[in-house]
């Protein structure tokens, strides 16, 4: 993994660091790249329960040149997935729906290749669904929501293997599980996540975000290096698609769910458990999957990239330690920063 040269220079700092204050220089020479009139990045660090580090660094606009804080509002791109899994449990709960039911249950549109298919294998990218962004046609030309997934792989009468045999990561799977809140529920999705997770835990400025509904409060705007200068890119064709990627929220609000995690105010024990526990290896060694949790050694984690913005949220539970970095440009990956931004805590 390609580690930038902010964090092998912040590693000088870790000699001997022991207290506040050398933890947040070390946070502060982690971020340094994100300083300053360039897109920024909001940086969160909960330690047994508090937040240890609560930071804006950089512009959340440079058109307006609004900083950076931790009410900043991200578009958390794959982060979303969580969530995502977090609604289809709570309906679980409630009896609404069966982990097991095939997908088609609740999409009865879908192709007879995707019979085999159950919820349990879209929260597990073992679906083998066609990725919908690959057969997108060109007269396809609006923003697409989770009903247009929907239509899209209901012309695909394949799957990439037989469900429940294989993974392979899957955005539609997810577009496919919003789908199903919705009709298990009777509610729209955003609507469901506002009642049901949003305002219960607090999380008063997350939402699911729809250019007809309300408009993101404290947002950030996305941003790409072109040619040595940021410019906007915010939003591209897929950006709309809620299930897979598009709830937008912030480090303050992140603190919330993170708390929620840890006892049943929200999910089950025997919910939480499902999530956290590795129901299949992914195509990378080091990491299994969960229920929109991605599982390494001790820490629950998932990143999130989309046009403009890449984030990363890592949770150690059984250190009560959480690292939360957003940011608004398309590079680099925060995931090394996260776990270099953790380091001090982690030699306690």
């Amino acid at each position: 993994m390609h580690v930038p040269l902010t964090l092998l220079a912040s590693t000088a700092l870790l000699a001997g660091c022991a207290t506040s204050g050398d933890r947040i220089a070390h946070v502060e020479a982690v971020m340094r790249d994100y300083a300053g009139n360039v897109p920024g990045a909001s940086v969160l660090v909960m330690h047994d329960g508090r937040p240890v580090v609560r930071r804006g660094f950089g512009r959340a606009d440079l058109e307006a040149g609004a900083a950076a804080t931790p009410s900043t509002n991200y578009r958390l791109a794959s982060v979303s997935k969580q969530f995502t899994a977090a609604a289809i449990l709570l309906l679980a709960e409630d009896g609404r729906l069966d982990l097991d039911d095939p997908v088609r249950t609740w999409l009865p549109s879908l192709p007879a290749a995707v019979e085999p298919a159950t919820i349990r294998h879209l929260l597990t990218h073992t679906s083998g669904l066609v990725d919908y962004e690959d057969v997108i046609p060109g007269s396809m030309t609006w923003q697409l929501r989770d009903a247009d997934v929907l239509k899209l792989l209901e012309s695909q009468d394949r799957t990439y293997f037989a469900p429940g045999s294989d993974y392979r990561y899957s955005n539609s799977g997810y577009a496919l599980l919003a789908l199903i809140v919705e009709r298990a529920s009777g509610r729209d999705y955003p609507g469901f996540l506002r009642e049901r997770i949003f305002l219960p835990l607090g999380m008063a400025n997350t939402l699911a975000y729809v250019r007809e509904g309300p408009p993101v409060p404290h947002r950030a705007w996305g941003y790409s290096l072109v040619d040595g200068q940021w410019q906007r890119t915010d939003q591209s064709q897929t950006s709309a698609v809620l299930g897979d990627g598009g709830i937008y929220s912030s480090i303050d609000d992140l603190a919330r769910w993170d708390a929620a995690l840890y006892d049943d105010r929200l999910l089950s024990d025997a919910s939480r458990a499902l999530a956290f526990a590795p129901a299949t290896p992914t195509d990378d060694p080091a990491v299994e999957y969960g229920y929109g949790w991605r599982i390494s050694g001790e820490t629950l984690w998932h990143s999130g990239e989309t046009m403009g913005f890449r984030n990363v949220l890592v949770r150690w539970p059984q250190r009560r330690l959480t690292v939360v970095v957003l940011t608004n440009r398309n590079h680099p990956e925060p995931y090394a920063m996260a776990l270099e931004i953790a380091r001090p805590w982690l030699q306690d």
